[in-house]
């Protein structure tokens, strides 16, 4: 019997009303945020600038590190004074199309929102229906 009480707890909580409109809120709003082109510019700008420090930083001592660990490896032949970027490659369009992504996935994951937004009510309805049939079905084996 406890069992099937923990397996009706997600059932209760997802019909609880209040979490539900607040959650179909924040849905709406993220869609709203995830849409905003200049959100979107934001995003991809941080996102390239992260990448673009990071393909700066100095591998060279970790290189080195290694290489006395395991002289036969790779990193003998890196120099000391090389960054990511040096032993990544350099792309000189890999910025433009990284923001490209990152707006790109932006709209994608505001689609997203918009669509559980709409279907919110309708698994909400679903979830309460569920939860009815299972109090149905509970109190059907205790007769």
């Amino acid at each position: 019997m406890h069992r099937w009480t923990l397996a009706a707890l997600p059932l209760l909580v997802i019909t609880n009303p209040l979490p539900a409109q607040a959650a179909e809120r924040e849905l709406a709003d993220a869609a709203a945020t995830l849409s905003d082109p200049i959100v979107q510019d934001r995003m991809a700008d941080t996102v390239a600038s992260i990448v673009g420090a990071m393909l700066e930083m100095p591998i060279g001592p970790l290189a080195e590190a290694v290489a006395r660990i395991d002289p036969d490896s790779d990193a003998a032949y890196i120099p000391p004074d090389a960054t990511v970027g040096d032993v990544a490659g350099r792309d000189p369009e890999y910025g433009e199309r990284l923001g490209d992504d990152v707006r790109a996935s932006a709209r994608m994951a505001s689609s997203a929102a918009s669509t559980m937004a709409v279907y919110a009510p309708v698994l909400k309805d679903m979830a309460r229906d569920l939860l009815a049939q299972w109090k149905y079905e509970r109190d059907a084996t205790r007769r």
